[in-house]
């Protein structure tokens, strides 16, 4: 039921479903509710929590947590947990201090929240829930459909139907929605890179004389850069917890298993000549705190929509985004901020003519943005030292303001009258 103390537009008669309740499901579906429209959120885990013990960091950038800002209580219950740090020292592999690269100017463009995955995915779910976001979790979503006569778009869970005027397919790089809108089925690839993640509380590195300066002062943010390998470290709440990623070279077969648990003896075997600080930061990690996550590729998508349109992925089930764009998440948020608002502005009689126009205004931008995770990637893993220490800012991470300070509800309010007016046949224009 609504929670009518929290501001939404007026009832638009729109309904929706969406699939997934990740990052990008649950931004779409309080997007979609703020809107106005009606909302069913479907969510294969039985119990939200599987969701929120996943134990790594992610960030989202200015431009997504501007939505945040919108949704009451949510950003600064975010920032209570968040990193707080404005820069990224960047080191050699062998442990010689490089640069620091300041992200303090960008406070003019919004705020960057860096924080625990499932601890952030809390504070939106719970808001969703507070909304009175219809969810439902158990729902394992086994096809999609879709029809002009009548005019809907639906699911199929448990063998029975569930019909809406549109669904939003947000469930990540193995979305069964992927097959409506290519029309074909399509397997994710490796892309030849695989990432260990850990993240635990930091009592034992405050205690070894290597480490503790990683924890002891507050919030930290390291990188240490090597061949084909770059190690990020930070830590978070005052010092209290720890984390750290590194990506390396994975020949792996993807459809053998894609994430797992991973073992710091292992992890060790990749870091050959590594300064003290990483190997002791690896050696500190208790037992199952460790991930080792491949990452899936996908080629680019001729279009995010199903052929009647009325079907649309979004987030990693439109585009898959490596880490090193720092991206992902932020563009998953935009998804949903764009699609809700262009189905506001069609109105429930042009559903259609709404998907198009969130595949016009978000298609170019997200795949210039997607293009961002391989260049910096590369500008760390083959990075010519002899130049570097001449020139450190080569190692700096691509922050640019088309990208960062940007505000993806109010493009979408500029742009939709003239994308949709070259969307639409003339004649249905009179």
């Amino acid at each position: 039921m609504a929670n009518d103390n929290i501001p939404r537009l007026p009832p638009s008669g729109i309904k929706v479903i969406v699939v997934g309740a990740g990052f990008a499901g649950l931004a779409a579906a309080i997007e979609c509710d703020r809107k106005g429209h009606s909302v069913t959120l479907l969510e294969k885990v039985e119990d939200i929590e599987e969701i929120m013990r996943i134990g790594d960091i992610i960030s989202f950038d200015p431009n997504g947590s501007k939505a945040f800002e919108r949704w009451p209580g949510v950003v600064d219950k975010m920032e209570a947990i968040a990193r707080q740090t404005t820069w990224l020292d960047l080191y050699h592999h062998e442990g010689k201090f490089a640069t620091r690269q300041s992200f303090a100017h960008e406070k003019a463009w919004g705020r960057r929240i860096n924080g625990h995955r499932g601890q952030l995915h809390n504070i939106i779910y719970q808001h969703a829930k507070a909304r009175g976001v219809d969810i439902r979790l158990g729902k394992r979503v086994e096809d999609y459909f879709e029809s002009d006569h009548p005019p809907e778009a639906g699911v199929v869970v448990g063998g029975e139907r569930m019909a809406a005027d549109v669904v939003i397919a947000a469930e990540g790089v193995r979305s069964r929605g992927r097959k409506m809108v290519l029309g074909f089925d399509e397997n994710p690839k490796s892309s030849g890179y695989a990432v260990y993640r850990a993240w635990f509380p930091s009592d034992e590195v405050a205690k070894n004389p290597v480490i503790k300066h990683l924890v002891v002062n507050g919030d930290t943010h390291q990188g240490f850069i090597g061949p084909d390998i770059h190690f990020l470290a930070s830590s978070i709440k005052g010092g209290k917890e720890v984390n750290w990623v590194f990506t390396h070279i994975d020949d792996g077969n993807i459809e053998e298993s894609w994430q797992f648990p991973g073992k710091p003896e292992e992890a060790l075997k990749y870091l050959g000549g590594w300064c003290p600080v990483v190997h002791e930061l690896v050696k500190s990690t208790p037992p199952g705190r460790l991930i080792d996550h491949k990452l899936v590729y996908r080629d680019p998508l001729p279009t995010f929509i199903s052929p009647q349109a009325r079907i649309a992925l979004i987030g990693d089930s439109a585009h898959p985004f490596l880490p090193t764009s720092i991206q992902g998440a932020s563009q998953s948020i935009e998804d949903g901020v764009v699609l809700a608002t262009c189905l506001e502005l069609s109105g429930k009689s042009k559903i259609p003519l709404a998907l198009r126009a969130y595949e016009k205004i978000r298609y170019g931008r997200v795949h210039r943005a997607q293009a961002m995770g391989p260049v910096t990637r590369e500008r760390w893993h083959k990075a010519d030292w002899n130049k570097v220490w001449k020139n450190p800012e080569m190692i700096h991470l691509i922050r640019e303001p088309w990208l960062l300070n940007f505000d993806a509800e109010r493009d979408a309010y500029e742009k939709y009258d003239e994308v949709a007016a070259a969307l639409e046949p003339p004649r249905a224009r009179l």
